[in-house]
């Protein structure tokens, strides 16, 4: 079975790649922890509703450039095959790519892939567990662009 992401949600005009790409990043990352029959919801979302979900589930008044929601329960899911949802904040990526001089693209499967990781249930609270994490999106990263 072939990883599956359905695009819930799409409230910008452009997410600046297509649909099959953002399958494609996501079913590198699926195959990479062994598990390719996820599915996933992905929202490509601007800044005021990136701002009012940042503020509503982490206190923080501005943009962000993903939030994952993960449907698990403690280590497991509760449904097996849907991890979740990633919303990722189109405006901030481009303006993040602008700040590291890297193209959009690169920065956006970034984030997808930083999404993916959270949902799958890493993390990058404790520095051991960061550096986990980062080598994995940084790696994955590489083999995708």
């Amino acid at each position: 079975m072939t990883a599956t992401v359905i695009s819930l949600d799409k409230t910008v005009k452009t997410t600046g790649v297509s649909e099959r790409f953002v399958k494609t990043v996501a079913a590198s990352v699926f195959r990479r922890l062994k598990d390719d029959s996820a599915i996933v919801g992905v929202h490509f979302i601007g800044d005021k509703r990136m701002c009012g979900l940042n503020f509503h589930h982490r206190g923080l008044n501005r943009p962000t450039d993903v939030l994952a929601f993960a449907l698990r329960d403690g280590d497991k899911f509760a449904d097996k095959k849907d991890w979740g949802d990633i919303f990722l904040c189109v405006p901030q990526i481009r303006r993040q790519a602008k700040r590291f001089r890297v193209s959009y693209r690169e920065e956006l499967s970034r984030m997808l892939i930083h999404g993916l990781l959270h949902l799958a249930g890493y993390d990058h609270e404790r520095k051991e567990d960061a550096n986990v994490m980062f080598s994995l999106q940084e790696e994955l990263l590489f083999n995708i662009i």
